[in-house]
């Protein structure tokens, strides 16, 4: 597999149950903020390089990359109590046919089960030992949790490594996006669908040249509209081979697919890591690990003009240091419209551990304040994956490294 800061490591992984609990950590410095759970790097796992999914409840899931019963990495569960959260595994891959190193989380699909991907393992293809990745299901009955494995990944054509969340349709259909493979080797976009008697279709809908059109694919998650279209980014790839906002849409013959924007490099933004969101209007938004007047990320937005054009400006562009620098999230708003997002970089001059920053919009110029620098104490570092809103309006991530174990930590920011 190429090098890529996706994936901070290739762990081998496994099937448990453990329980831990651990009181709510103290606040930082940062106002608001709180350590809400520090892996052990054991059990418990290790290396949270996940976003975070809320059920109705108020639960959290989320996977590591690395520990579990067989420290190939887990599937967990953190349930609140008052000022303890309380951490499950629900499961424990076991680097066999159900795969191992889950990375970019779990969602919940229609019928109220967990789905994902990992990196590795399965037991076909031509990938290395270690197997070209798997889609999972977790499926509830009562207090345990059970895998099935939905897709084995052969490599080559078929595609292999897969990283990303999943995302459905209203029809119950899963869409994710593999970085490698697919029939010229530079990564697909693929689709499942639901068949009979449990069985799965799987179905490629777009494979990456690595030229216009881009090469592999996002460590965020595909966005869908109500037409059924799905936006994307290749992180490579293009007419500057420095990344692409992509669209796939359904069309009687099968899927159309159109580059809406070719980054440019400095002072444009450049190869795009984290998936997409948009506004009301339609807009779309995203963050770059690279370019921007300073070299070092952005956030852009890709605006919808007549005859299909999209128009993109660079909202912001990182300066590094206290600043932040080398964003690989999907961008959340909250209710007043504001942007937030985090940096894997950047921050506390004596740590470069990243960041959790806003973006306010006034007088038509995005200015950014940071919220929060990771790194200081038992705090966490590198956060990847983002932000999640619960339900009470707070915001939750993971960070893979630091904590109390410095192998990770989940982390809650109240506005």
């Amino acid at each position: 597999m190429r090098s890529n800061p996706r994936w901070s490591s290739l762990s081998k992984a496994c099937a448990a149950f453990a329980v831990v609990i651990l009181m709510a950590g103290s606040a930082s410095a940062a106002s608001g903020y709180k350590r809400v759970y520090s892996f052990s790097g054991g059990i418990d796992g290790r290396d949270p390089a996940t976003k975070l999914t809320f059920d109705s409840d108020g639960n959290i899931y989320g996977t590591t990359a690395a520990g579990g019963d067989f420290d190939f990495g887990a599937v967990f569960k953190l349930t609140p109590s008052g000022d303890v959260w309380v951490q499950t595994v629900i499961y424990s891959f076991a680097g066999g046919n159900d795969g191992l190193d889950p990375h970019g989380g779990v969602t919940i699909g229609p019928d109220g089960n967990l789905y994902g991907t990992t990196v590795a393992g399965g037991n076909a293809g031509i990938c290395a030992a270690d197997g070209c990745g798997v889609v999972y299901r977790l499926v509830r009955d009562g207090d345990l949790w059970f895998q099935e494995t939905l897709h084995n990944f052969k490599g080559g054509n078929d595609g292999w490594g897969p990283g990303s969340g999943v995302v459905f349709d209203a029809a119950g259909n899963l869409y994710s996006t593999t970085p490698d493979g697919g029939s010229h080797g530079f990564g697909t976009v693929f689709m499942m669908s639901p068949g009979a008697g449990g069985s799965w279709h799987k179905r490629i809908l777009h494979n990456f040249t690595g030229g216009k059109d881009g090469a592999t694919g996002s460590l965020g998650e595909l966005l869908l509209d109500g037409a059924g279209s799905i936006y994307g980014v290749a992180e490579q790839g293009g007419a500057n081979g420095l990344g692409t906002v992509y669209r796939l849409s359904p069309s009687p013959t099968g899927w159309s697919f159109k580059v809406l924007y070719t980054f440019k490099g400095m002072p444009d933004a450049a190869f795009p890591y984290g998936g997409l969101t948009w506004d009301t209007a339609g807009n779309l938004y995203g963050t770059t690990y690279y370019g921007g007047s300073a070299g070092v990320g952005s956030v852009f937005r890709l605006t919808p003009g007549p005859g299909g054009k999209w128009q993109e400006n660079v909202l912001y562009s990182f300066l590094g240091d206290v600043d932040g620098s080398f964003p690989t999230s999907t961008l959340v708003f909250d209710n007043k419209g504001n942007l937030l997002g985090t940096t894997s970089a950047g921050g506390r001059p004596s740590c470069d551990c990243g960041t959790v920053f806003k973006l306010t919009l006034s007088d038509g110029v995005w200015n950014e304040k940071i919220i929060h620098y990771f790194g200081k104490n038992f705090d966490g570092y590198a956060p990847n994956y983002g932000l999640t809103f619960s339900a009470a309006g707070d915001l939750y991530g993971a960070t893979p490294a630091g904590g109390t174990s410095r192998t990770g930590m989940i982390f809650k920011f109240t506005p």
